[in-house]
């Protein structure tokens, strides 16, 4: 049972930022959308043994006024839904996906009863805490080249400076470390987001980089989320202040069973799919707001591997990455995907399980994420540049050079 996170609690002077307990938005040319957040301070129990679909990985196109958000029901699967990956799209995305469809396979997921040993927090609390270990990655290209600008989100879960977001977003950091790509990355954290730290990376699935490195240059690619996860290590100063001696961060929790349909979770993040460029690079905020989960998916085992919140807030570009936090203050998932709608509180936002992750970089690498961010993480960042990065660079550079 996992004791309370030693890094959970901030600085007081966070708590300056809550504006309600059920959705905290700080930036007034963002309040148009309200109406997509869920307001709510309580923590609802749902039932046991919850059914949950299955994504596949197939993906088709219709009219953008019809959202692909899958049917409640126990026997659905889901198509491929948007990355949420675009640095500064003004309009929304052209193209939506075919709407879920029924299948035979029903699993079912078995709760952890009474997961704590200490009571929920309050959502002040959270959602300080939440906001504390946000980032933005912004990555610009510094001239030439047909790379675009992008914005994404992601969350630190280890004091030492370990950020996990997509492997979507980090795929841009990893291409900014070679000399040939025009590429320069900054996390970013604060209200409005200012640069303050360099990352490199430490891990991104090569598994992921075969899939979906072709998608380099699609305006607006899809995916499950299935491998779409990276970590990050900070590795210096973009200020005039040095690094911290620990960073705030939340922890995770990778045990299956955490999350079930009904659960209030609060998300965050930088989203930045209705600001203009300018905006979304001088005048970024991070927005949170708590809803229910209300589907738990699958990439095909009796595993919790996704779980929708529905229409919320930060179901917009620059999303990606963002934590998903439980009534503990735990992480239990990070954004990757929405559907596609007008606005929204129209989409379904979904994000990755960190009980995913967790066997996922077990599978490839041997160690679990607790295991595989221990130990001397300079040397992890060193061997990956020397191993395994340059492989991975080369693919890209080829698609790029075409």
């Amino acid at each position: 049972m996992p004791s309370r996170p030693h890094s959970f609690f901030l600085n007081i002077g966070a708590l300056a930022f809550v504006v309600g307990a059920g959705f905290l938005l700080l930036h007034p040319d963002l309040d148009q959308y309200n109406t997509s957040m869920v307001a709510t301070s309580t923590v609802e129990t749902a039932a046991t043994n919850a059914p949950f679909a299955t994504p596949t990985s197939t993906t088709q196109s219709i009219s953008p006024t019809a959202p692909s958000i899958a049917p409640t029901s126990s026997a659905t699967k889901i198509t491929k839904v948007a990355l949420i990956k675009s640095a500064k799209p003004t309009t929304t995305p052209s193209a939506a996906k075919q709407p879920a469809t029924a299948t035979s396979s029903v699993a079912q997921a078995e709760r952890i009863q009474d997961p704590y040993d200490f009571p929920a927090e309050s959502s002040d609390t959270i959602n300080a805490a939440a906001r504390g270990a946000l980032v933005n990655i912004l990555c610009m290209p510094r001239g030439g080249g047909s790379l675009q600008p992008i914005s994404g989100s992601g969350v630190i879960i280890d004091p030492r400076g370990v950020i996990l977001t997509n492997a979507h977003v980090a795929q841009y950091l990893l291409l900014s470390e070679s000399p040939d790509i025009n590429l320069e990355c900054q996390i970013r954290t604060g209200s409005p987001a200012t640069a303050q730290w360099s990352a490199s990376v430490i891990y991104i699935p090569p598994v992921w980089v075969n899939q979906h490195a072709a998608d380099i240059n699609t305006a607006h690619p899809t995916g499950t989320g299935e491998h779409d996860y990276a970590l990050l290590l900070i590795t210096g100063s973009l200020s005039n202040s040095s690094l911290p001696a620990t960073f705030p961060s939340i922890y995770p929790d990778t045990r299956d069973g955490i999350g079930f349909v009904g659960d209030q979770v609060l998300g965050a993040s930088y989203p930045a799919e209705f600001l203009g460029g300018m905006a979304a690079e001088n005048d970024l905020y991070p927005v949170s707001s708590v809803s229910p989960i209300d589907q738990l998916l699958t990439f095909g085992t009796n595993t919790v591997d996704v779980i929708s919140i529905g229409g919320v807030i930060e179901a917009q570009s620059g999303s990606s990455g963002g934590p998903v936090v439980n009534a503990w203050g735990w992480l239990v998932g990070i954004i990757a995907t929405t559907s596609d709608a007008p606005t929204t509180a129209g989409r379904d936002l979904r994000a990755v399980t960190l009980s995913y992750i967790n066997r996922d970089i077990l599978a490839q690498t041997g160690s679990g994420l607790e295991k595989f961010v221990e130990g001397d993480l300079a040397a992890k960042v060193k061997d990956f540049n020397t191993n395994t990065a340059p492989g991975l660079i080369s693919q890209y550079i080829k698609i790029l050079s075409q």
